[in-house]
C-alpha cells in the first residue's frame, strides 16, 4: 500500500453541459483502525472547452503532478491524529504538501500563484529552506535557531523576510487544511527580524541624467523606457501590452496583464489593473504601432522577431545599463525599476498628492509609495529657498544695521502665510435695559496697520492708483493665487481696515479694483 496508493488511472474528456478534463483512480486509504480501504475517485483537472479551457497536454501535466503527490511514500499516509505525535511530523513533509497543493496547483486552467512568485518560492524552498529544515520535527523548532540561520543564510533583509514568510506560510496552510490543529503554535511567529537595512542606496537619476541616458537608447527599447518613466508602469506591464490595451485616440493605455519570462498573468495586485495616460508619448506610440507588420488587436505592442511572442525585459535592461554607464551615471541597483521610482518621486514634486501617486503606480497602500519616494537634494534646495524667500519678504530696515541692513520682524505680516495675528482687544459690556445685567461681551479688534515693504502695503499702494489695478497685476506683485487676493480685499481691506474698494469691469473684460 505504501508504494502503490494509486493503482490505475487514465485521462478522460467529459462532454457535458460543463466540459472538463478528468481522470479516475483507485486510492488505498489507511483507516483509523489500521485497515485499508480502496476507494474509487474522479479528479477534475480543468475545463476542456470555453473560457479558461486547458489543452490535453496541460491536463496531463496537472494529472502527473497530482499523482506524484499521492504516490509519495512519505506523504501518502495520513498525518497522526494523536496530539502527542503532532510534534514528530517532519517539516519537509509539510513543505512538500504546501508546494504541491498551493504553489504548483492549477485550478480551472489558472495557477493559484503567479509565475514569478512561484519561481521565487521554489527557489527559496529547494535551495535554502529544505536543505536545512526538511528532516527537523516541527516540535523541535526554536525561534533563536531559526533567526540565527536566517541571518547567516540571507544576503539581504528582503531575502531574510522572504524565507521567514515562506516558512510561516507553510505552517499556516497546514492549519488551514487541518493537517495541524489550531492549538499548534506557529513557531515562526516568534521569529522577530532585526531593523531593516538596504543593500543598495536608494537613488534615481536626475532629470538631466535621465534625458541623456534615454537619448543613447534606440527604439523599441527607448520607447519602453519612456513609457516606464512617464507613466510609472512596471516593465512587466509594458511588455505585456497588446494593441487592444492601447487607446491612441484618447491617449491612454490599460494595464490588464503582465508578462514575465514568457508567462502571461494577471497584474501583481487588484489595484495594479488601472488606466494610465500617455501625454505626449501618444504620437510616438502611434508611429511605433503603425510600423508593426501586423496591427490586429491581439498583436503585442512590443513583440519578439516571432511576433506571436512578447518582448522579454532582458534586452531593455541591458540597453539601459549600457547607456547609463556610457553617461557615467550608472550606480549599483540602477535598472528599470529606478525609472518607476523616478516617476513616483517626480509626480509628487510637480504637485501630485501621495494618494494620487499611489493609485497611478498601482500600489496597495500609500505606505509602499512612501518607500518609493526619494527626496532629492535639488528638491530640498528648492524648498529651502522658498522658506528663505518668505523670511526675506517680511524683513524691514534695522536701526542698528543702518539703512541697508535688514532684520526680521517678530510678527509675520503676510496674512496668507500665517493668519492675521489678533491685536489686543477692547471689550465693552452690553447691558439689558430690562434687568440691567451684563450680557455677552462684544469684541472690537483694532485696525491692523500694514508694515512697510509687506505684501499688504504693496496692494494698498496699487489700489490707490487713479486707474485702479487688475487682479492679474495684484497676483504678479504678491505671488498669491486669485482666491487669496480676493479674500484679502474683502476681509482685510474692506472689513478690518474699513476701506471701501470699488470693483468695475472694463471694456477689455478685466475687472479693476481701487480704493475710493
Amino acid at each position: 500500500m505504501e508504494n502503490q496508493p494509486v493503482r490505475s488511472h487514465r485521462i478522460l474528456a467529459k462532454d457535458t453541459s460543463q466540459s472538463y478534463w478528468c481522470f479516475r483512480y483507485w486510492h488505498d486509504e489507511l483507516l483509523h483502525d489500521g485497515s485499508i480501504k480502496t476507494i474509487p475517485q474522479l479528479h477534475r483537472l480543468g475545463p476542456s472547452r470555453g473560457t479558461g479551457a486547458i489543452t490535453r497536454v496541460q491536463a496531463e501535466a496537472e494529472r502527473n503532478r497530482f499523482l506524484q503527490q499521492l504516490t509519495s511514500s512519505s506523504d501518502a499516509l495520513p498525518f497522526p491524529a494523536d496530539p502527542a505525535r503532532i510534534g514528530t511530523i517532519l517539516f519537509g513533509r509539510l513543505a512538500r504538501v504546501w508546494e504541491w497543493d498551493y504553489v504548483q496547483r492549477v485550478v480551472g486552467g489558472r495557477p493559484l500563484v503567479a509565475a514569478s512568485t512561484r519561481e521565487k518560492y521554489q527557489n527559496h524552498v529547494h535551495n535554502h529552506i529544505l536543505p536545512r529544515w526538511a528532516s527537523t520535527p516541527i516540535g523541535e523548532f526554536r525561534a533563536k535557531q531559526v533567526l540565527d540561520w536566517l541571518q547567516q543564510e540571507s544576503g539581504s533583509w528582503y531575502m531574510m523576510t522572504d524565507l521567514r514568510n515562506i516558512m510561516s506560510g507553510i505552517f499556516t496552510k497546514a492549519q488551514e487544511w487541518e493537517l495541524l490543529p489550531d492549538t499548534f503554535a506557529n513557531p515562526i511567529s516568534r521569529v522577530k527580524l532585526p531593523k531593516k537595512w538596504q543593500v543598495y542606496e536608494k537613488r534615481i537619476l536626475t532629470e538631466e541624467e535621465t534625458v541623456r541616458v534615454l537619448a543613447r537608447i534606440a527604439d523599441p527599447h527607448r520607447l519602453v523606457c519612456e513609457i516606464c518613466v512617464a507613466t510609472g508602469a512596471r516593465i512587466s506591464e509594458v511588455t505585456g501590452l497588446q494593441i487592444k490595451h492601447v487607446s491612441l485616440q484618447n491617449g491612454y493605455l490599460r494595464i490588464e496583464q503582465r508578462h514575465w519570462r514568457g508567462d502571461i498573468d494577471s497584474p501583481k495586485t487588484e489595484r495594479s489593473k488601472r488606466t494610465l495616460t500617455l501625454g505626449n508619448l501618444a504620437g510616438r506610440l502611434k508611429g511605433w504601432i503603425e510600423s508593426l507588420a501586423n496591427a490586429s488587436p491581439e498583436t503585442w505592442v512590443f513583440p519578439q522577431p516571432d511576433i506571436r511572442k512578447p518582448m522579454w525585459d532582458s534586452g531593455v535592461r541591458a540597453a539601459l545599463k549600457e547607456a547609463a554607464a556610457a553617461e557615467k551615471c550608472d550606480f549599483p541597483g540602477f535598472g528599470l525599476h529606478s525609472l518607476r521610482r523616478a516617476n513616483i518621486t517626480w509626480r509628487q514634486e510637480v504637485g501630485g498628492s501621495s494618494i494620487e501617486a499611489s493609485r497611478i503606480a498601482g500600489h496597495a497602500s500609500t505606505k509602499i509609495t512612501e518607500e518609493y519616494t526619494i527626496v532629492q537634494l535639488k528638491r530640498q534646495e528648492e524648498l529651502t529657498l522658498r522658506i528663505q524667500q518668505k523670511l526675506d519678504q517680511v524683513a524691514v530696515p534695522s536701526a542698528s544695521e543702518g539703512r541697508n541692513g535688514l532684520a526680521f520682524c517678530s510678527v509675520v505680516s503676510d496674512p496668507w502665510d500665517r493668519p492675521i495675528q489678533q491685536q489686543r482687544r477692547t471689550t465693552v459690556p452690553k447691558t439689558n435695559s430690562r434687568n440691567k445685567r451684563p450680557q455677552k461681551m462684544r469684541t472690537f479688534a483694532k485696525i491692523a496697520v500694514p508694515q512697510v515693504g509687506s505684501k499688504k502695503a504693496v496692494i494698498l499702494e496699487m489700489l490707490k492708483r487713479p486707474a485702479g489695478v487688475t487682479l492679474p497685476d495684484l497676483m504678479n506683485a504678491t505671488g498669491w493665487q486669485a482666491h487669496s487676493v480676493r479674500g484679502f480685499l474683502s476681509a482685510a481691506v474692506g472689513k478690518k481696515m474699513g476701506l471701501q474698494v470699488e470693483s468695475e469691469k472694463q471694456e477689455d473684460g478685466q475687472r479693476r479694483y481701487r480704493i475710493l
